[in-house]
Order: structure tokens, then sequence, then C-alpha cells
């Protein structure tokens, strides 16, 4: 069964010499393939087929039936926000460190590419986040977020305190360096470093945790997909807190300023070889069971 995929969009870390070569490499074989090929055009690479496009960065996801991110899960992140705007689906190949979220290693990608243009591929659904900071005085500010919306302090000698809400109801007054709301595809990032859950990505909830919390009461819990989140900044003298969506500043908040965030109407479409699997990505990323009997052994 063929994909439909005949106009590949390619983006990526180009500062990075091992992306550009991989684009090349895969833009040369979608080629060969009768597909077309667009690349932004900033692209530092000399060996591109004929035919191929340069256009904005922007301008990509819209003008092709697959977006192609290449580079690590920063780069993923970035492409993903785009895709998932422009309803395209993603396909990630890992030139960085981790890949949790670009999983095709350099040495698969070729044969994962004509996995996908024969429609032999697993797809999966990833919910997003939208983040409106309300300021007191002036226009609110909204970003979009993959992995997680983050309240972090300015000032990094001191303590500063937040209030949350879910739905309307007060949840807690947390004292610390921030707090983090997290999607599924989040609880393996920021979240996972402040003792968050991993949460599956085909689950439909939100992972709310705090930063370095004042009390050891204070934990992440898990609220429904659908749930709206508030925080507010407790009013302290000078006090100010960055709003990032996925690691990019959108924002500060401060006194007397809300921020809302829940999940967004867009869904990114994430694509993986065949037999991908979530536990698998787990145990290799994390290093599961290293040194100890595996499944396999017996007695």
């Amino acid at each position: 069964m063929q994909s439909g995929f005949r106009s590949i969009g390619l983006t990526g870390n180009w500062r990075d010499p091992r992306a550009v070569e991989a684009a090349e490499t895969m833009a040369r074989h979608l080629a060969d393939r009768g597909c077309s090929v667009l690349t932004e055009d900033d692209f530092p690479g000399t060996a591109l087929p004929d035919g191929a496009r340069r256009l904005p960065a922007g301008e990509i996801p819209s003008a092709a039936q697959l977006l192609i991110a290449v580079g690590g899960d920063g780069t993923m992140l970035r492409a993903a926000r785009r895709a998932a705007l422009a309803d395209v689906p993603l396909l990630g190949i890992n030139r960085g460190r981790l890949g949790f979220l670009a999983d095709i290693g350099a040495a698969d990608m070729l044969a994962a590419l004509d996995h996908v243009l024969a429609g032999d591929c697993a797809t999966d659904q990833r919910l997003l986040l939208d983040a409106e900071l309300l300021p007191a005085a002036g226009k609110p500010v909204t970003g979009l977020a993959l992995n997680d919306v983050v309240v972090k302090r300015l000032d990094s000698g001191r303590m500063f305190e937040f209030e949350t809400f879910v739905d309307g109801r007060y949840v807690n007054t947390h004292g610390g360096d921030g707090f983090i709301v997290a999607t599924p595809t989040g609880s393996t990032a920021y979240a996972l470093s402040c003792g968050g859950p991993i949460v599956t990505p085909d689950l439909d909830a939100i992972v709310l945790a705090p930063i370095c919390p004042h009390t050891l009461s204070d934990r992440p819990i898990v609220i429904p997909g659908h749930s709206r989140t508030e925080i507010r900044l407790v009013q302290q003298d000078g006090d100010a807190a960055a709003v990032c969506c996925d690691g990019e500043v959108i924002g500060e908040l401060g006194a007397e300023d809300r921020l809302v965030v829940a999940a967004s109407q867009q869904r990114l479409t994430l694509l993986h070889p065949p037999g991908h699997d979530f536990f698998e990505v787990l145990r290799g990323k994390l290093h599961w069971g290293r040194g100890r009997r595996s499944r396999h052994d017996s007695g």
C-alpha cells in the first residue's frame, strides 16, 4: 500500500555536519523514488538532487505532505509545533544524543523511508499544550508545547511562591524553583527529573510537577487531559518568573498575572518504523535491565 507522500520537507539542525550529510543522503534517496524534496533556505548542503526546492523554514510544512526532522529532540520539538499547526505528519531521524522523539538512527534511515513511502509504518497521535499568559496589563501571549510549559524563577538566589488551580479549583500554594505542566510526551523530559511519572504517549493525561519544592510532601500529580491548569504568582516585591514552552521563553509571569495551560485542539502525528515499541525505547534510553537477568533467562 502506497502512502501517498510525494512532497517531502526536510528540516534540521544544520549546524551539525552529520545532520547535513544525512539530509543530503535522504534527499537523493527520495528523489530516486520520484518524490519532490523541500528544504530550508539556510540549508548549507550542496549535494541536493536536481529539482529540490529551498523555502523559508516556516513555509515548508504547509507545502509538504510529510516533514522529516534531522537532529536531536530539540530539533524535533521545533519541527513538531510547525507540523502540528500544518496538520502534517512528522518523522524523526536522530543525529543528536538521547533521541526519545527522533527514534530512527542514521544507519536505518533509508530503510525507514522506504517503509514510510510504502505505507508500512506506525502512526502515533501526540497531545500538545496551549499556554496563555494573561498579564494584568497588556495583551495576552500564547505558546504551543509538545513537551511542557514551565514556570521558572528569574531570581536564582531565592525561592518564590505560586498558586495552582485545576478547572477553577484551588490545588496548592507551592514554594520552590518553579512548576511544570507536561504532556505524556514531556513526561520523559524535565518532569521526569523532578520525580514525575512516565506516562505512555497514548494516555489522555497531563502531569503537574513542582520544581525543587520546599516541602517533600509537594509531589507531582496526574490530571485528566481535558483539564485546565492556572498558575498565579504569590505577590512578593520584585518577583517574576519566566514562562517557557518547550524551552523557549514566551514571556514573564508577574504579580496579578495569570498563566492558563490546557490541551490544544492541535495534535501531532508522529510516524515510526514498523514494530515501534514505546517500552523498548524506554529500556534503551533509560538503560533499564542492564547488568540484570533478562526476561529470556530461565531457572
